[in-house]
C-alpha cells in the first residue's frame, strides 16, 4: 500500500467550499419550516431552466422519476415502445418499464459509447412513441440526426442527461436539444444534492404544466387530483444544495476538463490504452467520468493493482441492461448488442473530481504505466 490515496470520488472539496453560504439557507428554510417546494425550490427551477437554455424546469425527487414524469407527461404508456440504447444504467430502462411501454434497445458507437444514430431507423416501428437518447460520461450523444429522424416520424425525444450537467451540443446545452429533458442530481454526479433529486426542463410549457401536477398527487393545489400522480417533490433542503453549487457548476466543470486533458497528455504514449474519443468540435464534454479502454489487457487485473495502490476506479457498466435479470423479458440474448457487451469488458473509469490535484493524476497515470511494463 502507498500513503498517497486517490479516491474514486471525493465531495470534500465541494463541501468545504460551500458550507457557509448553505448553512445561511438551511437556517432560513429550518426558521420557517419551509420543507416542501416553496421559494428554494423555485429559484432553483428557474435557475437551471436559465442554464439549459429553455423556459421551464420542474424539481422533482429523483433522475428517475424525471424519466418517469417526462414519458408520462407525454402521453406514453401501455402498448408503446421506445427506442434506448442497451450501454446505459438500468434507470433509463425502468422509467420505461414503469409507465408501462417497452424498452427497445440500440447498440453504441464504438468509440463514443453513446447510441449508435445509424441503428435507430431499423428499429422504428408503428408502436414506437419516443428516442431517448443517453448522453453517458458526460458527452452529448450525436443529436442532430435523433432530432430530424424523430421529427419524420412524429416521435417525442427525452434526453437523459443524468450524466451531463453542462455539456453541450453544437453550442447548445444538453437538455434543450429534445422535447424534454431528464437530469439526475445523484450527489456525485457534477451538479449533485445531499441525496437524491432530479429535474424536467422543457421548452414545452403543456409539458412542464403536467409534470407538475404528476410530481404532486396529480394537482396544481392542494386537494386537487386531476390526474393519478405521485409524490416526487423536489425538498427545499435539497434545492438549497442545489442554488448554492449552481454558481460554482461552471468552475467545477472546467477543473473536470482540466483533469481529463492532463490524463490524455499523461496516458498518450500507453499503447495499451484507449483514451476517451476526443470532443469534437460540435460538442462540449464535462467528464462526469473519464472512462479508458484497454483492449488487449485484463481490465479487472488492472483495477485491482489500482486499488493495492491506494487508487480508485469504477466500472460504467458491467453488464449490459439487456443482460441483467430485471429485462430478461425484452427477449434479448447475448451477442444481440455485440459492442456494447464488448466494450462492458474493457472500461475502466478513473478518478476525476474538481479539486483532484494534479499530483494525484500524476500518480495514477504512472501507476497504470507501471502495470503494463510488469505484465
Amino acid at each position: 500500500m502507498t500513503d498517497l490515496q486517490v479516491p474514486f470520488v471525493d465531495l470534500r472539496v465541494q463541501n468545504e467550499v460551500i458550507k457557509e453560504e448553505l448553512a445561511t439557507r438551511f437556517s432560513r428554510i429550518i426558521e420557517r419550516s419551509a420543507f416542501i417546494l416553496g421559494d428554494e425550490v423555485l429559484e432553483f427551477e428557474n435557475s437551471f431552466a436559465r442554464f439549459c437554455d429553455v423556459r421551464w424546469g420542474v424539481g422533482v425527487g429523483s433522475g428517475t422519476e424525471a424519466l418517469v414524469l417526462a414519458l408520462r407527461a407525454l402521453g406514453v404508456g401501455p402498448g408503446d415502445e421506445v427506442i434506448t440504447v442497451a450501454n446505459t444504467f438500468v434507470a433509463t430502462l425502468e422509467a420505461i418499464a414503469h409507465v408501462g411501454a417497452t424498452p427497445v434497445l440500440v447498440d453504441i458507437d464504438p468509440c463514443s459509447y453513446n447510441i449508435d444514430v445509424n441503428q435507430i431507423a431499423i428499429c422504428i416501428t408503428e408502436r414506437t412513441r419516443a428516442i431517448i437518447p443517453v448522453h453517458l460520461y458526460g458527452q452529448s450523444a450525436d443529436m442532430a440526426p435523433i432530432v430530424t429522424l424523430a421529427r419524420r416520424h412524429d416521435l417525442y425525444v427525452i434526453e437523459d442527461a443524468a450524466q451531463a450537467h453542462g455539456a453541450t451540443y453544437q453550442g447548445e446545452p444538453v437538455g434543450s436539444l429534445g422535447d424534454v429533458g431528464c437530469f439526475s442530481f445523484y450527489p456525485a454526479k457534477n451538479l449533485g444534492a445531499y441525496g437524491d433529486a432530479g429535474a424536467v426542463v422543457t421548452n414545452r410549457e403543456d409539458v412542464a404544466l403536467r409534470v407538475r401536477e404528476l410530481r404532486d398527487h396529480g394537482g396544481s393545489r392542494k386537494y386537487e387530483h386531476r390526474v393519478v400522480g405521485y409524490t416526487s417533490r423536489l425538498d427545499a433542503l435539497q434545492a438549497a444544495v442545489l442554488n448554492t453549487k449552481m454558481h460554482y457548476l461552471d468552475r467545477w466543470n472546467k477543473m473536470r476538463q482540466d483533469t481529463a486533458q492532463l490524463y490524455n497528455e499523461l496516458l498518450s504514449d500507453e499503447p495499451h490504452v484507449v483514451l476517451p474519443a476526443r470532443e469534437e468540435e460540435e460538442g462540449a464534454h464535462v467528464f462526469h467520468l473519464y472512462v479508458i479502454r484497454l483492449e488487449s489487457a485484463d481490465r479487472d487485473a488492472l483495477s485491482q493493482y489500482l486499488m493495492g495502490k491506494g487508487i480508485g476506479t469504477g466500472i460504467h457498466y458491467p453488464k449490459p441492461v439487456h443482460l441483467t435479470e430485471a429485462f430478461q423479458y425484452l427477449g434479448y440474448q447475448s451477442g444481440s448488442f455485440p459492442v456494447s457487451e464488448l466494450r462492458a469488458q474493457q472500461i475502466l473509469s478513473l478518478p476525476i473530481y474538481p479539486g483532484l490535484e494534479p499530483k494525484k493524476v500524476n500518480y495514477v497515470a504512472r501507476e497504470i504505466k507501471a502495470f503494463f511494463q510488469n505484465m
